[in-house]
């Protein structure tokens, strides 16, 4: 039984599908679509169509082996091996993979569930593509978009919407902490700060939200060790700042952050024939590991071998990340990338990338979508 169909899940069921004596698979998913959300970008700017990033459960599993419940998991009883979903079923299971995945995180601030737009779903990408057609149509002067949360995500999707809006509106990337892209090397975090300056995105740091409203957010920030508080009038505001692992109604110790604790296999401690990976585990690693899709794949190959090794009664492998680098999305046929021996900026970064990226699609989409976009590669400016 594998809970969630995300970059984690789907990965483990289709490598267990691979071996013609795979054991009985389900997962257990309520959401329709797959979304590589690495993509999405380009998604909103209409460089690739959404059929590539976003397929259907639908089209990936059939012939695989592999059964699909759309429902939601609400409660899991490791005492019975039981699960119960949202739809009122309750399933047996011989072992257990949560692959769940994590949500946007809000901190509790208010007003961010009621007035912010997030990017995360297909769904989100639509809504915000349709909020920065209208900001392009409007004759309003003074128009002002803001990020929320100046990390990876935040910090390509200021660059892609300074891009979309083409000046008619200003784009602001806020940032609680005291700089933008902390974590991420040295040469991929230069070159981004240059790419925002470039397209005038106005980064702030060392600036806190303190409450969203309808046409606007209010802010805290400090100025000559003094705080200082603003109103900042809004068209829109995006929110990118943070994510937490999604709930399991599983009674089992969790890290600060909310995360199942595992061991170096990937067992859920305290619980042999119960499994977790991705952003809702974890796993003991120096250094400690980023919440990155490269991660959850990466354990979800091994988690397949291990879970055939637990079948069998033998020893489990421990999990060793294999650090394959970093890559950015910086606008519109732009990125900068370290990695894969290379250190690259600029419209070639952004083609190495792409395919990087079509290349990890699962199923038989990498060479579908990687024909679709060659063919259409001539293609220099986005598409409504």
């Amino acid at each position: 039984m594998i809970v969630g169909g995300g970059f984690g899940g789907l990965t483990t069921a289709l490598e267990l599908a691979r071996h013609p004596d795979h054991p009985p698979l389900l997962m257990v998913e309520p959401a329709e679509r797959f979304v590589f959300s690495p993509l999405l970008y380009e998604v909103l700017s209409g460089e690739l169509p959404a059929w590539t990033v976003a397929p259907t459960y639908n089209s990936l599993l059939p012939g695989r082996g592999i059964g699909w419940l759309q429902d939601r998991v609400t409660a899991i009883d490791p005492a019975t091996r039981t699960l119960s979903t949202a739809a009122g079923q309750r399933l047996e299971w011989q072992r257990l993979v949560l692959a769940c995945g994590a949500d946007d995180h809000d901190h509790g601030i208010p007003g961010v569930r009621d007035h912010a737009l997030f990017f995360r779903t297909l769904d989100d990408v639509l809504r915000l593509r349709r909020r920065v057609e209208a900001l392009r149509q409007s004759q309003r002067p003074l128009q002002r978009l803001a990020v929320v949360g100046a990390g990876p995500t935040g910090v390509e999707l200021a660059c892609k919407l300074a891009d979309l809006l083409m000046g008619r509106a200003v784009v602001e990337l806020l940032e609680a902490g005291p700089e933008a892209l902390t974590g991420c090397r040295a040469f991929n975090r230069d070159r981004a700060l240059e790419a925002l300056a470039r397209r005038d995105v106005r980064l702030r740091c060392g600036t806190r939200v303190r409450q969203v409203t309808a046409d606007g957010v209010d802010l805290d920030w400090l100025a000559d060790g003094q705080t200082m508080r603003e109103s900042l009038p809004l068209d829109a505001l995006v929110w990118t700042a943070g994510s937490r692992p999604r709930p399991l109604g599983l009674a089992v110790g969790n890290d600060a952050r909310g995360r199942l604790s595992c061991t170096a296999t990937l067992q859920v401690e305290g619980h042999p024939g119960v499994f977790a990976l991705g952003d809702g585990a974890w796993v003991p690693h120096d250094p400690e590991l980023p919440s990155s899709a490269q991660v959850a794949m990466q354990q979800a190959k091994l988690l397949a071998t291990n879970l055939r090794r637990s079948l069998a009664g033998d020893p489990l492998e421990p999990f060793q990340w294999n650090d394959l680098g970093e890559m950015l999305s910086l606008g519109v046929g732009e990125a900068t990338l370290t990695g894969m021996g290379l250190t690259l900026a600029g419209p070639a970064a952004q083609t190495l990338r792409r395919l990087t990226y079509l290349t990890r699609l699962p199923g038989t989409l990498p060479l579908l979508a990687a024909a679709d976009w060659l063919v259409d590669r001539g293609a220099t400016t986005a598409r409504p």
